[in-house]
């Protein structure tokens, strides 16, 4: 999470860029290509496996609503979804997590944020601001106008004064785990030291407000990129004369579309339209149902088998992030009635078992795991080859800078070498470690869990299996002092390149952060600074590429899991129902229910 000086300047001046998103909810998913088509409704699915969305820089026509609606659209009536967990964070500024910051969509809004113009297409819009973003002094001044008319939900205007106080707040103690870009770059990398938040009325000086419209961030540095950055869920607007701290968390102010009418935490919630939401004023927001019913607690085989019947209800049905349970997979896949309602989309995050570098802490250990790795067994455990591809590098294939390389044979031994493995352990200290696996207790990932433990055992590694909650899980292992060995992550680009991937699993550690081995080599954050000051965008890609494969060689911090592809289902009377290539979560800017 280093301050990034410039590694993506001449990408972003193109003007027309790839994107992935940020953490990915744990758990699984799935890579393939293939398309369908969603019946009245936009295209279900994606584009073609490794195929990145294009993003496009916006005009200020471009950042004008409304949204461009989806084939045969239909507005009212009560959409339902149906997933595993509730949210953890409803606050903005404490959300990271794709699945959160898709759900954010509904009752949030940023300065910028992604207009879908076709099929894997999109453009980089002002959404609460009139247009991406003004910049000057070679990069380091950013201004933005915020349109006429914007409010919160009780009516009150949104002000450059509630910009200023978001962006400041996210230096306060108990902010941990959003997105650090904004702020390490109005102060320094590790900006929790610079600033304590604005509560005890001191304020940044770089954020300036000359009026109630008009905000302008002053940077250390350039960073031609600040307007992606400015779109993400973290840099989500909060009114400063609502803040209520640790306890916005559970009962934000929308300035979207929706509010939440009611709440059971883990069990339900339900969505009503914001009257003070103008869809005029947003370019991204489709907003088509009248009222939102999500339930929480359910198991992919559980959805699964719901949507297959199509019954009732559930044929108003829809899953934000549930693919379809591997037991019905092929049975769904092989069964052209379903296809008016399949959605597959491959993921452009990229997935790791990361090890705790503070307790494993010798590299042959963590190399005799790579080797001795059931990836074979994983992915039949997932779905097959129609769920997933083997993964050997850190970044998805999707991120400029990809290099392919195979230091553990994977490909060729896919199953795993134990043999391999028993040689490197062969020459530790200790020839039989035992290792805490820590897990997302779902019945998919419970034989995900035997099958590492029985291949790991062969190898002659102990492993003590601990099952942790999935609605909490990144909140566990994102703590410094955890008490597990290895466990699993997911990340994606925050935007084009690996400067935004490496700079932030790699970077500062600290509770809440996203470097989960804690790994901390001088070596490498000398040549991760380096990159990010090379002006040439295809150099530093080039250079990212190359870091890839020397940090699998010096230091092996991890494990590459599978590249997914997701494959889901959906009822018979939603409509525009359709995977973010961005977010690789159905979004829910274009659903509608069918009449």
């Amino acid at each position: 999470m280093s301050i990034r000086k410039r590694s993506t300047l001449a990408v972003v001046a193109i003007g027309v860029v790839a994107l992935s998103g940020a953490c990915a909810k744990g758990g699984g998913g799935g890579p393939v290509s293939g398309t369908t088509a969603s019946s009245g409704a936009v295209a279900s699915g994606g584009a073609s496996a490794g195929t990145a969305p294009k993003i496009a820089i916006g005009t200020a026509a471009d950042s004008t609503g409304p949204a461009i609606p989806p084939e045969g659209v239909v507005k009212g009536g009560t959409v339902n979804m149906i997933d595993r967990d509730d949210y953890a964070h409803l606050d903005p500024g404490r959300i990271y997590a794709n699945v959160e910051s898709n759900f954010s969509l509904l009752i949030s809004r940023q300065l910028t944020g992604y207009k879908r113009v076709g099929q894997n297409d999109y453009k980089l819009v002002g959404d609460l601001a009139t247009d991406p973003g003004k910049v000057s002094d070679g990069g380091k001044t950013w201004t933005f106008t915020l349109k006429d008319g914007v409010k919160w939900q009780d009516g009150s205007p949104i002000t450059s004064a509630d910009v200023k106080w978001s962006v400041e707040r996210l230096f306060a103690s108990y902010s941990t785990e959003g997105a650090p870009y904004v702020q390490q770059w109005l102060t320094q990398e590790d900006y929790k030291k610079a600033y304590a938040g604005p509560y005890d009325g001191k304020e940044l000086d770089n954020i300036e407000t000359p009026d109630d419209k008009t905000v302008v961030f002053k940077f250390n540095e350039p960073h031609a990129d600040a307007n992606f950055a400015l779109a993400m869920t973290t840099y989500g607007i909060v009114p400063k004369a609502k803040d209520t701290k640790e306890k916005y968390d559970k009962d934000p102010v929308s300035s979207g579309p929706y509010i939440i009418a009611k709440h059971v935490q883990d069990k339900s919630m339900d969505l009503e339209r914001n009257p003070n939401w103008d869809a005029a004023s947003d370019p991204i927001r489709g907003a088509y149902p009248d009222k939102w019913h999500l339930e929480f607690g359910f198991q992919s085989l559980q959805v699964t088998d719901r949507f297959i019947a199509d019954a009732g209800d559930d044929k108003k049905t829809f899953s934000f992030y549930t693919a379809i349970a591997p037991e019905r997979l092929q049975q769904v896949l092989s069964d052209p009635s379903f296809k008016p309602r399949l959605m597959r989309q491959p993921s452009p995050y990229a997935d790791y078992y990361y090890f705790n570098l503070d307790r494993v802490t010798d590299i042959k250990v963590r190399q005799a795991v790579n080797y001795a790795w059931p990836t074979r067994q994983i992915q039949q455990i997932k779905g097959g080859p129609a769920a997933s591809v083997v993964s050997t590098t850190i970044l998805n294939p999707t991120v400029a800078g990809f290099q392919d390389y195979d230091l553990f044979g994977k490909k060729a031994k896919p199953e795993g070498d134990i043999a391999k493995a028993k040689e490197l352990l062969a020459q530790t200290s200790n020839p039989t470690p035992t290792l805490v696996y820590g897990y997302n207790q779902t019945p998919t990932e419970e034989r995900v869990t035997v099958a590492i433990k029985n291949a790991l055992e062969k190898a002659g590694i102990k492993v003590v299996a601990k099952p942790m909650n999935t609605k909490t899980w990144y909140d566990s292992v994102s703590k410094v002092k955890n008490d597990f060995d290895i466990y699993w992550g997911g990340w994606g680009a925050d935007w084009p390149t690996a400067a935004t991937v490496f700079p932030v699993i790699f970077g500062p550690i600290y509770d809440g952060g996203q470097n989960l081995s804690h790994l901390k080599d001088p070596a490498i954050e000398a040549e991760i600074k380096r990159i990010q000051g090379l002006a040439d965008a295809n150099e530093a890609n080039t250079a990212w590429g190359a870091l890839d494969k020397k940090i699998m060689e010096t230091v092996t911090p991890l494990v590459p899991d599978l590249n997914d592809i997701a494959n889901s289902l959906h009822g018979s009377l939603v409509g525009g129902a359709e995977v973010d290539p961005i977010s690789w979560v159905v979004s829910p800017n274009t659903i509608f229910v069918k009449q």
